[in-house]
C-alpha cells in the first residue's frame, strides 16, 4: 500500500509554497499525509510572522514514524524539514525534494551575507534527495551552475475561484490601475513599484513586515491587506496591469493568477517572471518598470486570458509530483 507524507515548514501561512502543497492535498482527495509546524507548538518572529519554527524534534519523528509512510517528499529546508531527512536516513527510506525559496539572496537582502553559507547548507540538505523539484527552468539553470544536480523542472496552478469569467469594462480613468498581490516584505523590491505612485494608481494587496512603513511613506498607494477567493479574483479583473517587481522569486504564483484573468504583467527580466512571460505577447520585462506597466497595458487582455486561463493545472502540478516521488 502506497502511503505518502509530505514534510513542510509552512502550510497554513500564505505564500506560495504552502498555495502549492494545499492543492496538492486537494487533488489527492485527502490521500497524503502532511506535517507541518501547526500540528506541534512553534515559534514565529514577531516582524515575520509568516515564519514557523517547530523545535518539537522528537514528537516530529514520532508521527512520521506512526504513519510510516512508504514515500516521502520533503518540501522545505526548515526544522520539520531535518527531521523527515534524518528518519529518511534512518530508516533507508528514499525521499524527494524541491527548491522554492532563495533563501541564500533574501539572507543576502536583509543582512547584507550570509548567502555562501546558505547555499553550502541548501547543497548538504538536498544532496541525498533523489529528485529535488524546482519551479522554473531559469531557476533549474542557476542551482545546476553552483553544483546542484538530480533537478527535476516542476510547475504551478491556478484555481478556478480565482479566474473571472466576464468583460473586461475600464472605466475612463486618467491613470493605468497597477496591481500588486504578495508579501509586503523587503525581498520583494516593492519600493520599486511604490517610487511610481504619481504615475499610475497602485494596489497593494497582502501584508509583510514592511507594511506600515510604506504606507506612511507613499500616502497616494492603496494598502488593502490579504484577499482570498473571489474577492482576490475580482482584484485582478479589475486592473490594468501586474506589476511584480521581485528579483529574487524562483516563480511567482500570483503571475499566472494574473495572466490567468488576463492580466498583463510588467516585471524585471529574472528568474521566475522570464520563465513566465512572453515578452510582448502577455507582458513586458525589462529595466525599467514605468515603461514595462505603460506598453504592457496596451496588450489585447482577451488574447491574454484566452491562452493562459487553461495552461497552469494544480492536477499536473500534483500528478508530477507523484510520478517522481513513487517511480
Amino acid at each position: 500500500m502506497t502511503k505518502i507524507l509530505i514534510a513542510t515548514d509552512t502550510f497554513e501561512q500564505i505564500n506560495g509554497v504552502s498555495t502549492t502543497y494545499k492543492n496538492i492535498y486537494e487533488c489527492s482527495n485527502g490521500k497524503i499525509k502532511i506535517i507541518h509546524p501547526a500540528l506541534f507548538k512553534y515559534k514565529s518572529f514577531k516582524a515575520y510572522p509568516e515564519i514557523q519554527f517547530c523545535f518539537q524534534f522528537i514528537k516530529v519523528y514520532k508521527e512520521i514514524k506512526k504513519y510510516n509512510p512508504t514515500h516521502i517528499h520533503i518540501a522545505t529546508e526548515g526544522p520539520i524539514g531535518m527531521v523527515a531527512r534524518i528518519y529518511c536516513k534512518l530508516n533507508k527510506l528514499d525521499f524527494t525534494s524541491a527548491y522554492h525559496t532563495r533563501f541564500p539572496e533574501y539572507l543576502e537582502s536583509y543582512f547584507g551575507h550570509f548567502k555562501s553559507v546558505a547555499y553550502m547548507y541548501l547543497k548538504f540538505f538536498h544532496k541525498k534527495s533523489k529528485m529535488i523539484f524546482v519551479p522554473s527552468k531559469s531557476c533549474l539553470d542557476d542551482l545546476k551552475n553552483i553544483g546542484f544536480t538530480k533537478l527535476h523542472l516542476w510547475t504551478r496552478g491556478v484555481s478556478e475561484s480565482l479566474i473571472i469569467d466576464a468583460p473586461f469594462i475600464r472605466k475612463n480613468k486618467k491613470k493605468i490601475k497597477v496591481l500588486y498581490v504578495g508579501r509586503v516584505s523587503k525581498e520583494k523590491n516593492l519600493h520599486k513599484l511604490c517610487e511610481l505612485q504619481n504615475n499610475f494608481d497602485i494596489t497593494i494587496v497582502g501584508d509583510g513586515p514592511i507594511r506600515n512603513n510604506l504606507e506612511k511613506r507613499y500616502k497616494n498607494i492603496q494598502f488593502v491587506g490579504y484577499k482570498f477567493g473571489r474577492e482576490l479574483a475580482h482584484f485582478y479583473h479589475s486592473h490594468d496591469v501586474f506589476c511584480f517587481p521581485s528579483l529574487t522569486d524562483t516563480f511567482g504564483i500570483v503571475i499566472i493568477e494574473a495572466l490567468s484573468n488576463g492580466l498583463p504583467v510588467a516585471a524585471f527580466n529574472v528568474t521566475g517572471p522570464k520563465d513566465i512571460i512572453s515578452n510582448g505577447i502577455d507582458g513586458y520585462l525589462g529595466n525599467d518598470l514605468k515603461d514595462n506597466i505603460e506598453l504592457a497595458f496596451k496588450l489585447n487582455r482577451n488574447k491574454i486570458k484566452k491562452q493562459s486561463s487553461k495552461k497552469w493545472s494544480w492536477q499536473q502540478c500534483h500528478d508530477i509530483l507523484i510520478r517522481g516521488l513513487t517511480h
